[in-house]
């Protein structure tokens, strides 16, 4: 089994960034790719960035491109997810996730281990 714990949400205003991490433990040699994705009250979750286990490859989300950056420190079981200009539309539910294919996953039901999730919320 695999822990995920991530963190670093909060409250910022419209054009702030914030950086969100996710730490594994547990059985993390059976995890690859990591990827991050959000849910919004009343949406459906959705994918936002993956990576994969090397870091070399990176997936993003087209709304995200350009302002989200994610990154991995395997040395640490780390995973991160910088966030830049941010928006209202970007407040959501951030949840980190590990899966054991090698590369990168779009789809939610590739991911095998889940976080509980840390609120993102981008006042206007």
């Amino acid at each position: 089994q695999v822990h995920l714990v991530e963190s670093g949400g909060g409250l910022v205003q419209a054009g702030g960034s914030l950086s969100l991490s996710c730490a594994a433990s547990g059985r993390t040699f059976t995890m690859n790719a990591m990827g991050w994705f959000r849910q919004a009250p009343g949406k459906e979750r959705e994918f936002v960035a993956a990576i994969s286990y090397t870091g070399h490859t990176t997936y993003y989300e087209d709304s995200v491109q350009g302002r989200f950056t994610i990154s991995r420190d395997n040395a640490k079981n780390m995973v991160y997810l910088q966030m830049h200009s941010l928006q209202p539309e970007d407040t959501a539910v951030y949840y980190c996730a590990a899966t054991r294919f090698v590369a990168p996953q779009f789809r939610g039901d590739e991911y095998d281990y889940w976080g509980q999730g840390t609120q993102v919320t981008v006042s206007s």
